[in-house]
Formats: C-alpha cells, structure tokens, sequence
C-alpha cells in the first residue's frame, strides 16, 4: 500500500482519491476550505462537490500541507492550472523531493504558455523522468458513480508510467501508458477549448453537423499544434485526445461545455462563470495556446474564434458566420 497526497479536494482531486482508495491506498487531499476538509476526514463526503457520495476508508483530508504530503510516495496536483506556481512555490520545502508527481490539470500556465508539468520541473527539485500527468475522458461524477472509464498515465520513464498505472488500476478505472508526455498534456488543454466552441454552438442550436465538424476541425488543430511541439500524432486518436475530446464535448457535466452553451445563448462571460461555478480551464488556456501556435505558425481557427467571444468581445454568431467563410481547402495536406 502507497501514501498519495492529492492536492486540490475539488471534483476531480476528491474523484481521483476516491479510485486511489478502491485500489488500496492510503489517500489524503489537501484542500484550502477546513469545513470541506473537516467533513471529508469525519464524515468521507465532499459536500461542496460529490454530495451524496461516501469515500472509502482511508480517505481524510487537511488543510495542513505539510501534514497532507508527509510520506507520500505519490503526488497528485489537482488545482486550478494558474495556481499551480504559486502554490508549489509555497509548499517547495514540504513536498518529498523522491516523490512522483502526476498531474490531472488540463490547461496552460498564462503568461508563459507552459504545460503543468513543465511549470513543476521549473519549481520543484525533483526527477523529470517522475514528473508526469493523467488524462483523458474522465467526469468526475461519472467516476464517483463507479462507472466505467479509462485514462492515460504519461511518464518520461515507462516504468515510473506502468507503477502509477498498477498504483491506480481498479475494476472500473482502466489506466494506459504513454510516454509522450506533450500530447498527452496537450490534448487535455486544447480540449477545453474546443468544448466551448461546441457549447457555443449548443447554445446557438447549430445542429449536430455542426457540432461534429468542430470536434473534427478541433482534434485537427490539436494534431497540427502539437506535432509542431514535437508530440507523437497517434496519441491524439487516443484517450488523451479524441476520447477526451468527445466526452467534454458531448456531456452536459462538462463545465466547459456547459461555460460555452451560456455564452452561446447571449450570457456574458462573467455571468456564465457564475452559473457554473466551477473553473472552465479553456477560459484561461484559449491565450496560451494561441501564443504557442503563433510562435510555431500553426493555424488554429476554432481556438481563435472561442479567444474573440471570450477575450476580445466578438458576437458568437459574427464569429461563426467568419468560420464559416474561411477560403475552402483540402481536408488533408500532403
């Protein structure tokens, strides 16, 4: 049995300690909120999150990150992406420099356009080839339902990949290894994106041939993007791409997707992130990974159209009439 320290007792950090636990470990979250945390440890419940659901024995939370990290073999990041410096800064000293550190955050860093993983190699002393991130199509209320799902566990090293994958395997959580640490990162943070481009479109009622063709269009701009960063091509027909891309795209327990289908109704952007609630990372990750495709001249439409609604003011529906008269091209270039 592992120690695994989850930090961010949010709806994916509580869902994944949730599997952590089924699988036999000992799982504690961090988490800012003492009454969150305080009923977590009494009464195995999240109530700001997963009302409803009882966590496993041995799962307790804190707000005391020293003592959350204390022994832990694994690390878990489960926090907004533009807190994650800040907050690593902070727990540095804490956090076991043998551990390994696995990221389930989707987005970019703001202002230097890095992946999570890479924003933890720049703060924390600790092995690169033990750094890496888990991905795919992965509902947090899904998960806490025991439903069945798979993901992709991305290490530098295999063998650090297939021990968090032996770490995390249960009868209704299916992970797999990748090495291409990039794309699967990648995946994750364009996703997002394109989901509020299909929420948009949901809001606008397009159709479903509209809402394919951005998923299309979207995974096509997730390839272009990030071959250029040097990722493997194949890992985006997998779980951390096209599997990821569907479910946030399809589900209404998508918050980016739900985010996108306010907007596309005529809600404001502060008015949508109310409504939801919850942190909708494309919101953040549209700037990043257009400065990114810029500075590889990667053409990325859909990811443009979402930053003019989101960022620059653009009407949706202005937006999509320019997608929409775009000069044609082949669908493949050769």
């Amino acid at each position: 049995m592992s120690r695994i320290a989850v930090l961010g007792a949010g709806s994916w950090g509580t869902a994944f300690a949730q599997i952590a636990a089924d699988n036999g470990h000992d799982v504690v979250l961090w988490g800012r909120d003492e009454y969150i945390t305080s009923t977590i440890t009494n009464s195995r419940t999240n109530p700001a999150f997963h009302p409803g659901f009882t966590l496993p024995e041995g799962v307790w939370a804190s707000t005391n990150i020293g003592t959350v990290v204390r022994g832990a073999q694994v690390i878990v990041l489960a926090i907004p992406a533009q807190a994650v410096r800040q907050r690593l800064l902070e727990w540095r000293s804490e956090i076991p420099a043998d551990a390994v550190v696995l990221s389930l955050i989707k987005g970019l860093e703001a202002g230097t356009s890095l992946r999570m993983t890479e924003v933890v190699h720049d703060v924390l002393p600790c092995d690169p080839a033990a750094v890496g991130v888990l991905s795919g199509p992965n509902l947090a209320r899904e998960i806490m339902q025991r439903l069945p799902a798979a993901a992709v566990v991305a290490f530098p090293d295999r063998t650090v990949a297939e021990l968090v994958q032996a770490t995390i395997a249960t009868g209704y959580f299916r992970p797999y290894t990748n090495t291409d640490v990039t794309g699967v990162e990648l995946g994750g943070a364009v996703k997002n994106v394109i989901a509020l481009a299909v929420g948009i479109a949901e809001g606008m009622e397009l159709g479903a041939n509209a809402y394919a063709a951005l998923m299309t269009r979207g995974l096509a701009e997730t390839v272009k993007l990030g071959v250029g960063l040097g990722a493997n091509p194949l890992t985006f027909s997998g779980l951390a791409g096209m599997g990821d891309l569907v479910a946030t795209c399809t589900s209404p327990l998508s918050r980016n997707r739900s985010l996108g289908e306010l907007l596309g109704r005529g809600a404001g952007l502060a008015e949508a992130i109310a409504e939801t609630k919850q942190t909708a990372e494309g919101v953040t990750s549209s700037h990043p990974l257009l400065e990114l495709a810029n500075g590889l001249d990667v053409e990325m439409p859909l990811t443009s159209a979402v930053h003019a609604v989101i960022h620059e003011g653009a009407e949706p529906q202005g937006v999509m009439r320019a997608l929409m008269s775009r000069d044609t091209k082949p669908e493949v270039s050769h």
